[in-house]
């Protein structure tokens, strides 16, 4: 591999969100990955709606889940600061975040998704049951609620609406949960998640044994490669760059339907990307490296 552009790099971790937790262990599995692939690290743990780059630092790992990690807050102050960083720019960021503006990206390009409504407090719901419904900006399935029975929907809605004030309810598609993870242009093996109950929360996200992955996801070929394609279509309809992974349903009938993609995934020992990768023989340094060369002011 050509000699690296960087080599005092920064891991930015933690956050003000509410995937704080998440993003420093994400953040320190990155940090081990890049020392041993050769850099010189120095973690940042941003613990409020500002950045303080150390002197010496010639790039930045972005590892920031959630609020100011994911809806390109973070990426246009180190673009502001002139710091090469991973991932995607502050407006790609904010749609991919945003779930009412990559939904609409995601219809205007043709590109499958489930039926869905925006909602406030007080308006009725226009969905039939069974409808998932989530807050409008948060990640890790947090708010996330499967709503089969009519007498649960109040509660799930309540708890989705505290964190925004405005939440996306979806028609609920039966069937597969599949994932995609995107390192600059390679689309990585197509992943199957079977959690506990059919529901991918923070719970079975983030508990280590409680959710089986399967990668390759037992596909036919035809199939894994229309996801495949599918997720890159994605991936580009929002502008993305570096890193990203693209999140599935596929009906019982074959049916794909992109839900969201997540511009800066969980890199913890038990997430998606790094798994994917795996499959194809990347393993974790090397991830972290490849994704650290593509750092640049954009």
């Amino acid at each position: 591999m050509t000699e690296r552009p960087f080599n005092k790099v920064g891991v930015v971790l933690g956050g003000p969100s509410s995937e704080r937790e998440v993003s420093l262990r994400s953040g320190a599995a990155v940090a081990k990955g890049l020392r041993q692939a050769g850099y010189e690290v120095e973690k940042i743990d941003v613990t409020g709606h500002e950045i303080d780059v150390p002197a010496g630092v010639e790039a930045v790992f972005v590892v920031l889940h959630g609020e100011f990690g994911e809806d390109g807050q973070i990426q246009q102050a180190l673009r502001d600061k002139g710091v090469p960083y991973t991932g995607s720019s502050p407006e790609a960021s904010r749609a991919s975040f945003d779930k009412t503006i990559s939904k609409r990206i995601l219809e205007e390009n043709g590109i499958p998704t489930p039926a869905y409504e925006l909602l406030r407090d007080g308006q009725p719901r226009k969905i039939p049951l069974p409808a998932v419904v989530k807050p409008v900006r948060q990640g890790s399935s947090i708010g996330v609620h499967i709503v089969e029975a009519e007498e649960n929907w109040a509660n799930a809605l309540s708890d989705a609406l505290s964190f925004d004030g405005e939440v996306v309810v979806e028609a609920f598609i039966q069937g597969s949960e599949l994932t995609v993870g995107v390192v600059g242009e390679e689309v990585l093996p197509v992943l199957e998640i079977r959690a506990p109950k059919g529901f991918y929360n923070y719970d079975a996200k983030y508990t280590k044994g409680k959710t089986e992955y399967l990668v390759p996801a037992p596909l036919p070929e035809e199939k894994a490669e229309a996801c495949r394609e599918m997720a890159l279509r994605t991936f580009r309809a929002l502008d993305c760059r570096d890193l990203g992974r693209v999140d599935f349903r596929m009906s019982s009938a074959g049916e794909l339907y992109v839900l969201e993609l997540n511009n800066i995934p969980g890199f913890t020992e038990t997430s998606l990307l790094p798994k994917a990768a795996r499959a194809v023989g990347i393993e974790f340094p090397e991830l972290c490296d490849r994704i650290m060369r593509m750092a640049s002011v954009h």
